[in-house]
């Protein structure tokens, strides 16, 4: 088996990697605040003091960070990954970063004598714990071809879409749907609970109706409690949406819903929630509705503001 390298070990890439060495692999993570890595140390994974030595010690090393600066914090630099990658070896990024910083990470990857696919996936925790993740793949199709196998250990739909760069449009395009699906969702919910019906029964019926998609099941139930850590935060869905504006603005397609979805978003932010799951949509129309919630406990209340949850 591959010795694995795993730089990020946020809630997803923490539970990948508690997945992996489920399986039995040999895992040497690297996260900023070891603190959050200690229960993987415990399960068996190998600390590193730098991404550098992450990737000096496995044959494909994986990253999953939040954002395009994120990456390169962790990639360049005489302690980034770039630094300890070599010939023979491969680099999964399954971060979701702007398409172009992650074409110009492959080629720097190459020139190392090693290769790049970007591997962003769909899903959640849940999904993820479930045996349900789907993974998108971009890059040269040999490369793809003998990674896979590992591939179908995290998640059994592994899809290849083209070259380096269009998993992570895919993703973008898939991810700008759940933001708005989740503002549909909670339209629906306010106006059922308006109309008189109690916002569990309303959820309930929803989340087994014909519009509860996966993602509506799994996160539909938020608008009654957030979770105690969120899953997908405000700021990591607001950058998505952000990324899927740019592109429709270069690609000349029109994104008329995410663009609404986003400022909510950004009154998220403006109250306080950017730390909660994004599903915090819901609490922004609720005021707007002259509905208070607390939104880290889904009880009501009468005071402006709100609270911020822990990444």
């Amino acid at each position: 088996m591959a010795k694995l390298g795993f730089i990020g070990l946020g809630v997803m890439g923490g539970h990948i990697v508690s997945r992996l060495l489920d399986k039995g692999y040999t895992v040497t993570g690297y996260n900023r605040t070891r603190s959050k890595a200690q229960w993987l140390i415990e399960k068996g994974m190998k600390f590193a003091e730098s991404p550098k030595a992450a990737a000096v010690a496995s044959d494909v090393t994986f990253t999953m960070v939040t954002n395009s600066s994120a990456l390169a914090a962790v990639t360049v630099g005489p302690e980034g990954l770039l630094a300890g990658i070599g010939a023979g070896k491969f680099h999964i990024d399954m971060s979701t970063v702007d398409p172009e910083v992650s074409r110009a990470l492959a080629a720097k990857v190459r020139e190392k004598g090693a290769d790049m696919i970007d591997a962003p996936v769909s899903g959640s925790v849940i999904t993820l714990q479930q045996g349900k993740l789907s993974v998108m793949v971009g890059g040269r199709k040999s490369t793809f071809e003998q990674l896979e196998p590992l591939l179908l250990e995290i998640g059994p739909t592994v899809t290849y879409v083209g070259e380096n760069g269009l998993a992570l449009s895919m993703k973008i395009a898939v991810n700008l749907q759940l933001a708005v699906q989740m503002l549909a969702f909670s339209e629906g919910v306010l106006l059922a609970e308006k109309s008189g019906i109690p916002r569990e029964v309303a959820v309930n019926v929803m989340v087994h109706s014909a519009i509860a998609s996966p993602m509506i099941q799994y996160r539909g139930p938020f608008v009654l409690q957030q979770p105690e850590e969120a899953w997908f935060d405000v700021n990591m869905m607001q950058k998505d949406l952000l990324l899927a504006m740019e592109a429709g603005r270069k690609l000349n397609v029109p994104v008329p819903t995410t663009a609404v979805s986003n400022e909510f978003l950004t009154a998220a932010r403006a109250l306080g929630w950017e730390k909660l799951d994004f599903a915090v949509v819901f609490d922004v129309l609720a005021r707007m509705s002259g509905v208070k919630k607390d939104s880290s406990k889904g009880s009501t209340t009468a005071p402006p503001g709100g609270t911020s949850g822990s990444d």
